[in-house]
């Protein structure tokens, strides 16, 4: 379970809770592939997740706010929703696929994504993160200003 931040650098503490790899894969996967199930997330993971690493990672992202998952009752799929800070992450994650784009190798199922993004810009972002908005939460683009 990820615990409150050590310091109150905003840094330290935003590296508390995303500061892992596969932390940051899930968030990839729901916002930009819409795997909102643990069996979607797990059998389409590009890096091959493991059950367990999946499970404690979707807790710990409900756990921190990051994630909502709906209980459907026994022998149903939860499905996770991604919540308003994690939406914020657009940005972030669009900046850190450039970055790896830039100075890691990557695979061009995954490089189309960073360019992508990138080449969008922020005008992009905000439509992604309206998109997200809509799927997740279930504000419409016409209403999230209103809030």
């Amino acid at each position: 379970m990820i615990d409150e931040p050590r310091s109150g650098c905003p840094v330290n503490a935003a590296v508390e809770v995303l500061g892992d790899r596969w932390t940051l894969i899930v968030l990839r996967d729901i916002m930009f592939a819409d795997r909102r199930h643990f069996r979607a997330l797990q059998r389409e993971s590009e890096e091959g997740i493991a059950s367990n690493i999946l499970a404690g990672r979707l807790r710990d992202l409900v756990a921190a706010g990051l994630l909502t998952h709906d209980d459907p009752g026994a022998g149903k799929r939860a499905t996770y929703s991604l919540t308003e800070a994690s939406i914020e992450l657009v940005p972030v994650l669009a900046h850190l696929g450039w970055w790896g784009l830039r100075h890691r190798p990557t695979t061009p199922e995954l490089r189309v994504r960073a360019e992508r993004l990138h080449e969008g810009g922020p005008e992009m972002w905000q439509a992604v993160m309206a998109d997200l908005r809509e799927r997740h939460l279930g504000v419409s683009a016409g209403t999230a200003g209103e809030s």
